[in-house]
């Protein structure tokens, strides 16, 4: 079975193409789960936690050191959220069921446990005495866990893991070595998320919690190693690797989804449809065209319009950057750069907020002008009705301005650039 270009779920190296992310996931497990750090895997929707986690454990699983346990809140039920002994029971067979494949022994220590829990007092007994009885470095991941937020028994959870953490830092205490969590909302200030208009508590209880300070985004370098990939089941196709890799970054600034979506447009909507099936820079524009064509949805592109049209705050935050061109302080501290940040939608530039990448600007300014036109606002969009005619903009009108703007600036006289053939 050839492999593909993955744009759904969990890539998996022996069915997709995949960029070597070996260098972040190295100084993950060096940085964070050798010290024994707890902290979260954080980022917009498909920006390749769960691909991150998965690489993690195969690191993890090939050291006899370690011991690691993986599970996720996604689909769990409500019913495990009663009560203390409700989460309590929940938690450990949970536990148990993602390990009966590959260490049934452990599996069954952890669904007897869960038939004697009777609260979070149990429950630290048996972390204190399964990390005692064991010479294994114990590494906990939970995946999803924005699933458990709005859950007063989780956060108590996670007090409990923070206190055993404390005291085992004390050496009065034995617990996990590490613990990761993955998610979109940063589980530090999780009561943030996520009714707007409403006041919210900061406080968190993994506030232990050690920063990530590694970008899961793909560099230029890094996006040529998965054309490499690429190229190994497929010697006979050129590809001018670099120069596509650098033309791929600068659409998407690396987001991961969507430097894999691009390639998989260039290879199963663009070459195969012609006899050449060489790849050329003009097919990363092509297929930036195809993305952004506002009749082209993805879960991706639903799920920023949803986050934006469910937040009147936030969607005037990012209209303001997006329409009106404001240059927005990138303030951690504030809330809706915290929740943009959050949903993938801007980064860092130099101090300031920008919109994460051309792909996003460009389906987020036609997801304004598609709320604006249903609202029969669209002329706001520009301040001076001088700009149209009619219900057009006036491109004649607006390049003679530029033209005039232009020869103020350099003081030189300029041919008039309407009658200027293009080149």
């Amino acid at each position: 079975m050839r492999r593909e270009f993955n744009d759904t779920g969990l890539c998996v190296r022996k069915l997709h193409y995949m960029v070597d992310t070996s260098e972040q996931i190295n100084e993950i497990f060096e940085g964070l789960v050798e010290q024994g750090k707890y902290f979260s895997i954080l980022g917009g929707r498909q920006f390749g936690k769960t691909t991150t986690i998965e690489l993690l454990v195969q690191i993890l699983e090939k050291r006899d050191d370690y011991l690691v346990i993986e599970t996720s809140f996604e689909g769990i039920g409500d019913n495990i959220y009663e009560n203390e002994k409700t989460f309590c029971k929940g938690f450990l067979k949970n536990l148990s069921r993602v390990t009966e494949l590959n260490n049934k022994k452990l599996s069954e220590l952890l669904w007897n446990a869960s038939e004697k829990m009777e609260g979070f007092d149990t429950l630290s007994k048996f972390i204190t005495n399964f990390s005692r009885n064991t010479d294994k470095k114990i590494v906990l991941i939970i995946d999803e866990v924005d699933k458990s937020t709005n859950s007063q028994v989780f956060l108590s959870f996670l007090g409990i893991l923070r206190d055993k953490y404390l005291l085992r830092n004390k050496e009065k205490d034995y617990t996990f070595h590490s613990i990761v969590l993955a998610g979109v909302h940063d589980i530090k200030t999780i009561k943030l998320k996520l009714r707007p208009n409403e006041i919210h508590n900061l406080n968190s209880p993994w506030n232990i919690a050690a920063d990530l300070n590694v970008d899961l985004s793909f560099q230029a370098y890094q996006i040529v190693t998965m054309l490499d990939d690429f190229l190994t089941e497929n010697p006979n196709i050129n590809i001018p690797k670099k120069e596509i890799a650098e033309k791929i970054f600068y659409y998407t600034n690396g987001y991961p989804y969507l430097v894999s979506k691009i390639c998989k447009i260039i290879y199963e909507d663009i070459i195969k449809k012609r006899e050449d099936k060489n790849w050329y820079l003009e097919d990363v524009k092509t297929a930036f065209k195809m993305i952004t064509y506002a009749g082209r949805t993805t879960t991706l592109f639903q799920s920023n319009a949803k986050n934006l049209q469910n937040n009147d705050s936030l969607y005037k935050f990012i209209y303001e950057i997006v329409i009106d061109n404001k240059r927005k302080n990138y303030a951690e501290d504030n809330r809706q750069v915290y929740l943009a940040r959050t949903y993938g939608l801007i980064r860092d530039d130099n101090g300031k907020c920008k919109i994460h990448n051309r792909i996003f600007a460009h389906r987020i300014y036609d997801l304004i002008l598609s709320i604006m036109d249903n609202a029969g606002q669209f002329q706001t969009i520009y301040p001076h009705d001088e700009y149209y005619k009619g219900n057009d903009i006036d491109l004649e009108y607006i390049f003679l301005r530029f033209q005039n703007f232009f020869k103020k600036i350099i003081r030189i006289p300029t041919k008039n650039l309407l009658n200027e053939k293009a080149d």
